[in-house]
């Protein structure tokens, strides 16, 4: 899994069609805003019932090579 910092008003695109934008942090919150083609399909995922989201992984560390690239673009 790729692992990005982004700031409010940054963005990270995915291919040439999808664009998915850093709207507002909150506190815990974080709102998103998803560019995509009709035709690809946006769906939210929720934790089940008595699950915990699962925590990141690298986050707290120094970015990785595949990470530090990406950043730098």
């Amino acid at each position: 899994m790729l692992v990005l910092s982004r700031k409010p008003a940054e963005a990270i695109r995915i291919g040439d069609d999808i664009l998915i934008k850093v709207i507002a942090i909150r506190g815990g919150q974080v709102k998103l805003g998803i560019e995509a083609p009709q035709g690809i399909r946006v769906m939210r995922t929720e934790p089940r019932n008595g699950e915990k989201p699962a925590p990141a992984t690298g986050a707290d560390g120094p970015p990785s090579g595949a990470e530090q690239k990406n950043e730098d673009r």
